[in-house]
Parts: structure tokens; C-alpha cells; sequence
């Protein structure tokens, strides 16, 4: 990765931009990270934005959800675009956006019906997909406005967000204490660390909801991109897209990723489960499992601009959506409209409607218990 990451760096220089430019600052690390104002929200509260670079990559993040509104990584030759889809007001962000960029709980996916029972208490959580509760309800981690501070350590960078969900937030029981670390490193990885304790025993699972595009935000569809996924098996959904329980092989079905395709060679296929979701909209049960340590399980790349992502997680699952419902109503922040398959997310976490699934693993945190998952984002070119 380093040596990929230096060679871009050659060729930029080569070209004659400057290590300022091109901000590397491999030495001495990425320099501190930047706050400014974003927006406010309607009631006054202030959003901010934060703005870091290391090792090659570009990164700033708002307050508000935590949300990534834009990197930006060189292509084979250096040429940097921002590869993630965004917004360039906080009024879009608050009215309009399909999670761009940002931090997801309590719960990231869906929660069959809204509804679980833990220790023989039922639960009703905030429904916002039709019968069923996503990414945490109507008001989950993603509209809130977290606590931020930046960071340097080393030759490493980063932000520390914090934010404290009450106990009955969006239905759910506890009150759970969240801290999400970005760390940006001397290679230019993204790493997150999600960590987060309760005073209840609650369910949560952490994930980020980045809208991908390595050709670059609005540059039109990601079908063409290759990807990787080192899974097995997938979960089945019916047609509210909750997992039916199965745990089913990908060998034989547009799932299979197990070696790397275009991810629009099979999108078109008429198999049930791309009905459902509208194209790719599903949860791959990762052949590693929980793990204690990052594990590789996810190669993207885009033959446009050679770049790549590397994706390793502690976590058991992957959720791969292809920007399904993308409709063209929406203008981000190169303004351009975006549709259909113009970005895709690939979401580690634990899988879906677990608190209502006994044999997927368990996403319960207890009183004395720390939640602790780990992912990391590595580029290339």
C-alpha cells in the first residue's frame, strides 16, 4: 500500500505539484486537523467542518452525523477527485440526503417491524422504512450532532466524536455512551474505531454509511467498478428487505464476489432477491467471522482511474447496496445530479434484524460491557 502510495506521489511530483499540494506530509505526519463553520440548524446549533490530509488522503467531516462529506484520493496519475457522494449544505444534508457519509446507530440496517424483546421486554422502536426501522429510526445517530475533537498522534491524524443517546431514544433501552475515532495514517488509511458502553442491556451496531465512487462524485455509474467480497454466503431478505434467517450460498447466484467482477455483470439478472432490493441491497456473511483484530475482506477498484479501496473490519458482515434508489432528484457537491448505480456502499457490521434472528451472531451490550469494532479503509492507485 505504501509503496502504491509513494509511487503516486512520484508521478505527482513529476509532474510538478508540490508536496503541499499533493498533501502527503509522509515525514512528519498529517499536519493538525482544521474546524469551520458549516451551517446551523433551524434551531441555531452550529455545524462544523473538519478538515484533515495524511499520507495522500483528503478527508473532512461534519459534526452533524459525523458524516464524511468528502475524500479525496490521486488517481494512476496522481489527479485527485473526491470519491464519495455528498452535499454541499447542511440544509440537504437535514432535508434530503440517503445517509451520505454518515455515522449510523443505534442500529445500522434494518430492524424487522420496528420491534425486538430483550431479557422478556419488548421493545418498540421508531419506525422510518415502511413496517421497519433503518439505521436506528427517524432521528437516529446520522441527524444528530456529535461532539468533535481533532487529534494528532505520531505521524497519524484524526477526529474523537462523541455522542450520548438517552435512554428511550428512537424506542431503544439504555443509555449508551458512543465514541467514533477517524484516524487518517502516515499511508493515508482511513481507520474508524467504534466504541460504546450502556447503563441497560440494549442492542447497537456501529457502521458508516459512505456512498462510494472511484472514478470520482458524479462522474455517472459505478457498474463498471470491480469488486472482491471474501464471503461464502449471504442473507436472504424478503420483500421488506429483512433477512429471512437463512444463511445462504452465493455460489451459483449474482451474489457470488468470492472473485473479482464488475458489479453491473450480474445486477440485471432476474433472481428474487434483486427484485426485492432493486438491484444489490444485502448483507454477506463474512468467511472470517468476528474477528479481534481488521481482517481484509473487500477489494474495490475502478478501471477509469486505477484507483482502489481495500476494506478490512473486525466485524461479521458486509452489507453491499448499488445506489439502488438514486432517482435523480438529488445534486451534490461537484453539482451533479445523481441517479441509479452512481455510487455504491459497502457497510461492515453485524447483520440485519440480528435482535430478532437467535442464530445470527448478538449484537447485545450489557451494563460492564464495551462495544468495540474496528475498520479499516486503505486506497491505491
Amino acid at each position: 500500500m505504501e509503496t502504491s502510495r509513494r509511487t503516486v506521489i512520484a508521478a505527482a511530483a513529476a509532474a510538478g505539484l508540490t508536496a503541499a499540494t499533493i498533501g502527503t506530509a509522509h515525514a512528519a505526519g498529517g499536519s493538525k486537523p482544521v474546524r469551520e463553520l458549516f451551517g446551523k440548524l433551524a434551531d441555531g446549533t452550529k455545524v462544523h467542518r473538519w478538515s484533515l490530509a495524511n499520507g495522500g488522503t483528503r478527508l473532512k467531516v461534519l459534526s452533524y452525523g459525523g458524516i464524511v462529506q468528502s475524500l479525496e484520493i490521486p488517481d494512476r496519475h496522481g489527479r485527485y477527485r473526491n470519491v464519495s457522494l455528498g452535499f454541499d449544505n447542511i440544509d440537504d444534508y437535514v432535508a434530503r440526503t440517503p445517509y451520505f457519509g454518515a455515522l449510523i446507530g443505534r442500529y445500522g440496517n434494518r430492524i424487522g417491524k420496528g420491534q425486538f424483546t430483550l431479557d422478556g421486554t419488548s421493545h418498540q422502536l421508531s419506525v422510518n422504512d415502511g413496517v421497519n426501522s433503518l439505521h436506528g429510526g427517524a432521528k437516529g445517530f446520522d441527524k444528530r450532532v456529535w461532539d468533535v475533537e481533532g487529534f494528532t498522534s505520531g505521524s497519524d491524524v484524526g477526529l474523537v466524536l462523541h455522542y450520548t443517546s438517552i435512554d428511550g431514544e428512537m424506542g431503544y433501552p439504555g443509555t449508551l455512551r458512543a465514541k467514533v475515532t477517524y484516524t487518517l495514517t502516515r499511508n493515508g488509511d482511513w481507520r474508524i474505531d467504534y466504541e460504546a458502553t450502556t447503563d441497560k442491556a440494549t442492542v447497537v451496531n456501529l457502521t458508516s454509511h459512505v456512498y462510494w465512487n472511484l472514478a470520482g462524485e458524479g462522474s455517472g455509474s459505478i457498474y463498471d467498478h470491480e469488486l472482491e467480497i471474501a464471503a461464502s454466503r449471504y442473507t436472504p431478505v424478503d420483500s421488506g428487505l429483512i433477512p429471512t434467517g437463512e444463511l445462504a450460498k452465493v455460489a451459483g447466484t449474482p451474489f457470488d464476489f468470492r472473485r473479482a467482477k464488475t458489479v453491473g455483470r450480474d445486477i440485471r439478472v432476474a433472481h428474487q432477491q434483486l427484485l426485492y432490493g432493486k438491484g444489490i441491497d444485502h448483507n454477506w456473511v463474512l468467511d472470517k467471522g468476528v474477528t479481534a483484530k481488521p481482517q481484509h475482506v473487500a477489494t474495490l477498484r475502478a478501471p477509469s482511474s486505477g484507483r482502489t479501496l481495500s476494506i478490512a473490519t473486525t466485524e461479521p458482515g458486509l452489507q453491499f447496496y448499488s445506489g439502488n434508489f438514486l432517482d435523480g432528484t438529488l445534486v451534490g457537491t461537484g453539482g451533479h445530479i445523481y441517479r441509479q448505480g452512481d455510487a455504491l456502499c459497502l457497510e461492515t457490521q453485524h447483520f440485519p434484524d440480528s435482535p430478532n434472528q437467535p442464530s445470527f451472531p448478538s449484537t447485545v451490550l450489557r451494563p460492564g460491557q464495551t462495544y468495540r469494532t474496528s475498520t479499516v479503509h486503505s486506497f491505491g492507485a
